[in-house]
């Protein structure tokens, strides 16, 4: 089988990982699925856009997604197989294919499609026949799709490793010299509710530094305060100093509103990846974040309530040893199960397991993969047996 790989991203893959190579970004997980998978990588840019393509993109996606889709639909047959990671672009190639009578395998990864918008594309376009593999990397998602689209066990993947942490990039180092006093950093646009940081940090002798830039995303109403207090500081920064924000962090606080996908899972895991403790919003729904605050790992806080949150701060501020003690236990949980290595070995696995070999595999396997089984989360990092996920 042929494998092809198309992302939702804009961005200059190859620039990434050019900067990559010069140790000035992280790693680009997908770029190094393609490598083990000898994938071309295909992303909505530079293409001809239709009357029809807007048109469908009212439902989902962007126009760009559906001039792709026509194009991958002209190139590709049943010898073929692509991954989409994510739905705005792999509900339109699944829609545009099935029109086919030798159509390419197609496999999703899922991140947001249980909201009022989802639920019409996914009545409109019947995807529960055109989509061979439904990957997911949340609880609430997979449970969605299982009950909505009807689908048996193996039309759904859950990535145990998702999402995946460079931990060669984000990795513990000294504290910079320019540090004054008490850091907590932030990061991150979606469902963020730095309002409530603010309200909780305010009055309190200590800086707030949060990275949270991005063209691609516009900050809702309700993440910032209107007006900024005087330690809070809000911009973008570059990979290396994001690294070192986390690393001169005496606290990361993730404050994020109501949602029900798991939100600011990258950030948290960057965080426990550089051994800073962490306090995190419980979830609304079961998953992950929850699962990290009942194991002692990271602590939890409810939503939207600055004084618990305020609370929590003091506690872990003036508690350096128990701060010490979840940094460490984040540490060793991203590192052992959230790591590119792991991701790309459970991705891979599952394609070449479900749709068929391509060449040199094996060979990709032995020089990057030691343990070709796929795990699953287990509390063992409490020593104990029970599963988390």
């Amino acid at each position: 089988m042929k494998y092809h790989l198309a992302l939702n991203t804009t961005s200059d893959v190859e620039s990434f990982v050019s900067k990559t190579k010069s140790g000035k970004f992280p790693g680009h997980v997908m770029w190094e699925v393609s490598q083990a998978l000898k994938a071309k990588i295909y992303q909505p840019i530079n293409l001809k856009v239709l009357p029809r393509d807007r048109k469908l993109s009212k439902i989902i996606g962007f126009p760009e997604c559906w001039a792709l889709a026509r194009q991958l639909s002209e190139q590709l047959d049943d010898n073929d197989v692509i991954y989409c990671d994510g739905e705005h672009l792999g509900i339109p190639i699944a829609a545009v294919c099935a029109q086919k009578q030798k159509r390419p395998k197609i496999a999703v990864l899922f991140h947001n499609i249980n909201r009022p918008k989802g639920y019409v594309a996914l009545n409109a376009f019947q995807v529960e026949s055109s989509i061979d593999l439904f990957v997911t990397g949340t609880n609430s998602q997979t449970k969605f799709l299982r009950r909505y689209l009807n689908l048996p066990k193996h039309r759904i993947f859950q990535i145990p490793s998702h999402p995946s942490t460079d931990t060669s990039f984000f990795i513990p180092k000294p504290v910079s010299q320019e540090k004054v006093r008490p850091l907590i950093a932030s990061g991150g646009l979606e469902k963020r509710d730095y309002k409530t940081l603010a309200n909780a940090t305010n009055n309190l002798k200590i800086d707030v530094k949060i990275c949270a830039f991005s063209p691609n995303k516009t900050a809702s109403k309700r993440t910032f305060p209107a007006i900024m207090p005087k330690n809070m500081y809000c911009g973008f920064y570059e990979w290396e100093d994001l690294v070192q924000l986390y690393c001169d962090a005496d606290l990361v606080v993730l404050p994020l509103l109501k949602n029900n996908y798991q939100a600011g899972l990258s950030t948290l895991f960057e965080a426990m990846a550089c051994k800073r403790p962490v306090i995190v919003t419980r979830s609304p729904k079961a998953g992950i974040i929850n699962n990290l605050i009942d194991l002692g790992i990271v602590t939890g806080v409810s939503s939207g309530n600055s004084a618990k949150l305020k609370q929590a701060i003091q506690k872990l501020l003036h508690s350096p040893e128990q701060a010490n003690k979840q940094a460490q236990l984040g540490y060793e949980f991203v590192c052992k199960y959230h790591n590119h290595s792991q991701y790309i070995q459970d991705l891979t696995t599952k394609f070449i397991s479900t749709f068929g070999n391509i060449d040199n595999h094996q060979d990709f396997i032995k020089e990057n993969i030691h343990n070709l089984q796929t795990f699953s989360y287990k509390k063992s990092v409490l020593d104990s047996q029970q599963t988390i996920f």
